[in-house]
């Protein structure tokens, strides 16, 4: 039987628009098992998971369960746990770091603050600091989300993690399991998706220069869908490829006919001043195939299709 992964990519589904969004990422270490919603059901305590769930709602924020690559003994509650916040906003990136064998201080954060880019309280409540480390590469592992996540996204971890490259965790969830093996890199937050060991390798490398790789990649997570795959066609149009360069500034819903799918109208900022206007439209991906190896129902997964890509005069600027 196939995979949700294997008939996405037999079909080609496209890729461009599909990251999960989060201006702001918080990943706690918990070992062990994960379920399929690992905030309240891993050994981390549900109740402190379905608080956590609460408080960072409407904020901007991410929470996700992180763990080293390898086997992953039932051992309970590890004596000190890492606590990663990354913020992924363009001209305000950024990645602190701590440890706590307490985690319920996490509940003390301003998940607010933290959304908007501010880890002053990350840093007072938990003795933060910036993460001098190499880039965070997470790479989704669960099964019991999408079993696709674990055939493919556990190899890719220990491949990684044998072969020496720093900064790999195991993550819960990244969202599109049907693009497995799915990854995200901090501290920029472009998500990828199908990712192979070379493949991270390049992208790692290039996050260490400053420099977005597009090859594979599902988009930012700062932006919504609409402006991630409009970011990443005018990435394209202008061979731009700095991390910080460009910023999602407006996203309008365009004139369509009515019973039409949505369309947008996403302008796209330089920060030497460019700007360009995209029109994105929504796709259905077809034939109808399985959205998650969970479900044996049928569906057309809605697509970011970039229609045209403009760039602004200074006249129309103005206007």
């Amino acid at each position: 039987m196939s995979t949700c992964a294997t008939v996405s990519r037999s079909l080609d589904e496209p890729i461009s628009g599909t990251a999960a969004t989060a201006r702001t990422w918080l990943l706690v270490e918990q070992p062990g098992p994960w379920g399929a919603r690992a905030l309240t059901s891993s050994h981390l305590d549900p109740a402190l998971g379905r608080a956590l769930e609460a408080a960072a709602k409407g904020t901007g924020v991410r929470i996700a369960l992180i763990r080293r690559p390898g086997r992953h003994a039932d051992c309970r509650t590890p004596a000190v746990r890492r606590i990663y916040a990354a913020h992924t906003v363009p001209g305000g990136t950024w990645v602190r770091t701590a440890t706590t064998d307490d985690p319920g201080r996490l509940l003390d954060l301003d998940f607010a603050a933290l959304g908007r880019g501010d880890h002053r309280a990350f840093d007072t409540v938990l003795q933060g600091g910036p993460h001098t480390g190499a880039p965070l590469a997470l790479v989704c592992t669960n099964g019991k989300r999408d079993r696709c996540c674990a055939l493919l996204g556990r190899p890719l971890a220990a491949e990684l993690a044998a072969s020496g490259v720093e900064g790999v965790w195991e993550v819960t969830h990244l969202g599109g399991h049907r693009f497995s093996p799915t990854l995200l890199v901090l501290p920029y937050g472009y998500a990828y998706g199908r990712a192979e060991a070379h493949g991270v390798k390049e992208v790692l490398h290039a996050v260490q220069e400053g420099r977005i790789v597009v090859d594979g990649c599902r988009g930012s997570s700062a932006w919504e869908r609409p402006g991630q795959a409009a970011e990443l066609a005018v990435r394209r149009a202008a061979r731009e490829y700095t991390a910080d360069a460009l910023s999602v500034v407006r996203t309008e819903s365009a004139v369509r006919a009515a019973g039409a799918a949505p369309r947008w109208e996403v302008t796209v900022a330089h920060a030497d001043g460019r700007c360009w206007r995209v029109l994105v439209a929504q796709g259905a991906s077809e034939p109808p195939r399985p959205e998650s190896c969970g479900t044996s129902v049928l569906g057309a997964p809605a697509r970011m299709d970039v229609v045209a890509v403009r760039e602004l005069t200074p006249a129309a600027l103005a206007s």
